[in-house]
């Protein structure tokens, strides 16, 4: 990753935890907007706000034609006319932006969002030399019982950081490199703003300039709960390898989600 710009705040940690948003967007600005079912961690839906070309779609702008690199999302008129308090946020920091969009996820357990921790392709076809793509996460509802989960080793729940995820909560992370789900306690659905940014001058200033922070005090989460957890995923994956295999096919784990 040397090859690309990178914020030296991530370097250590991969997150960086920003002052929470205190815009009070109206909640109507992502109910009134148009879901679309998508493959990701958990049972969730979105509704983009930019896209490879400004249609109604969540596709990665790699899987498009002609491919280039999640970056120069096009905004998608019907939609960021609903929403304009998130796209100002989206465009808060003066970044290059990828893909932006509103995240509907239902309630889930802690052993679901364990099972569901996944990396994100975000830097597939970016050239040497440009920004390193990260994600930013703003809460947009207020679910301060559920978390963040960002672990550096998915097998590993001693490098599990939890962030409690209140309205207006803002983490910047490198979802290439961290697992990470969210456990959501319900019982409502959450909404998040998730916008991909290109690392560089625009990012890190707008990083110091809401006082980012890599320590984070983790909620406790009872080691009965996390060892169950542990032993729910692996019995999951085990699962999924004899269904594979009965398929006469070979699970892979490329530790991408989200494509």
């Amino acid at each position: 990753m040397s090859a690309y710009v990178t914020l030296p705040i991530l370097e250590e940690t991969g997150f960086a935890v920003l002052e929470p948003d205190d815009s009070s967007i109206d909640p109507a600005e992502w109910r009134e907007l148009e879901y679309t079912p998508w493959r990701s961690s958990g049972i969730t839906r979105f509704a983009p706000l930019t896209s490879f070309s400004g249609e109604l779609e969540c596709n990665a702008f790699w899987n498009r034609t002609p491919p280039r690199t999640d970056k120069d999302g096009v905004w998608i008129a019907a939609q960021s006319e609903k929403a304009p308090a998130l796209v100002r946020l989206a465009q808060q920091p003066g970044a290059v932006i990828g893909r932006c969009r509103v995240i509907e996820l239902q309630p889930n357990e802690y052993a679901d969002a364990v099972h569901n921790l996944h990396q994100d392709d975000n830097n597939r076809l970016n050239p040497e030399g440009t920004g390193w793509i990260v994600r930013g996460l703003c809460n947009l509802t207020d679910d301060a019982d559920s978390m963040l989960l960002l672990r550096e080793d998915r097998f590993d729940p001693a490098s599990e950081v939890r962030i409690p995820l209140a309205a207006g909560t803002r983490v910047i992370v490198d979802t290439q490199r961290l697992w990470h789900a969210v456990w959501h306690r319900g019982p409502a659905p959450r909404y998040a703003l998730i916008t991909s940014w290109e690392s560089g001058p625009e990012l890190a200033r707008h990083i110091a300039a809401h006082h980012g922070t890599t320590t984070v005090q983790s909620p406790p989460v009872d080691q009965r709960v996390v060892d169950a957890a542990q032993t729910e995923l692996h019995r999951r994956i085990e699962e999924q390898r004899r269904i594979v295999a009965e398929q006469g096919r070979a699970l892979t784990d490329t530790g991408f989600d989200d494509a």
